[in-house]
């Protein structure tokens, strides 16, 4: 290892470290946006329901069930 070397930083990483400097709230912005859309709580009752209530589709769909 040479004697001046110094560890790489990418280009995105020296962004994303400066505008984390110009933002100290980003991190917990992020967090309260992925909440809205990802976060939500499951209906586990409505969620067994459906389940249930599903038909099995026949293997071959085009062909008319024959008795």
């Amino acid at each position: 290892m040479p004697l001046f070397w110094k560890p790489y930083k990418s280009d995105i990483t020296s962004l994303i470290e400066e505008l984390k400097a110009k933002r100290p709230a980003l991190e917990q912005e992020q967090k309260d946006g992925r909440g809205l859309l990802w976060e939500k709580r499951i209906d586990r009752e409505a969620q067994t329901e459906a389940a249930e209530s599903r038909i099995a589709q026949q293997p071959y769909v085009y062909q008319p069930k024959t008795p």
